[in-house]
């Protein structure tokens, strides 16, 4: 029986495992997992943060940071807001982030209450290795999917994710 509050269940939910919003996030795992695997091989890649990625510690949120940081610096509210996060989060990655040696921090001189966060020597390195296991995981995924596909993906992701 149905009603308003309790409609009849669907006839399958084998929609909840092929949906798109599931294939993009098995994708981004996959390809996220690839750059750190990448990383974690990486002569360039000091030691200490080869070993972090090869042990796994390195996560997506750390990704983020390296995604998202310009080379400029920024404070630390506005990488959590062009990362998707909160400041009291990004604030605790980029402690853990410092702690590694990949940034550092410094007073805002507009405002003291600020932070900037920067890479540091190593942090460049790591950003480097970071845009080269990119490249590598994106030759890879166009070699797999074929390189029609692969810049069809492109452009829909590209118009989707800028579209508002």
């Amino acid at each position: 029986m149905s009603d308003n509050l309790h409609p009849a269940a669907p006839a399958s939910d084998a929609w909840r495992e092929t949906h798109l919003g599931r294939l993009l996030g098995h994708a981004m795992r996959r390809f996220d997992e690839r750059v750190y695997q990448l990383m974690a091989h990486d002569v360039e890649v000091p030691l200490a943060l080869s070993n972090l990625a090869a042990r796994e510690q390195v996560s997506a949120a750390h990704i983020h940071i390296t995604r998202h940081l310009s080379l400029a610096g920024d404070r630390v509210t506005d990488l959590a807001q062009s990362a998707g996060m909160t400041k009291q989060a990004m604030a605790s990655l980029v402690d853990q982030c410092e702690a590694w040696g990949l940034v550092t921090k410094a007073s805002d001189p507009h405002d003291a209450r600020a932070r900037i966060v920067r890479f540091t020597e190593t942090g460049l390195a790591w950003l480097k290795a970071f845009e080269m296991a990119v490249a590598q995981a994106e030759a890879e995924f166009r070699e797999a999917v074929g390189e029609d596909v692969a810049t069809v993906v492109a452009l829909g992701l590209e118009a989707y994710a800028g579209a508002d």
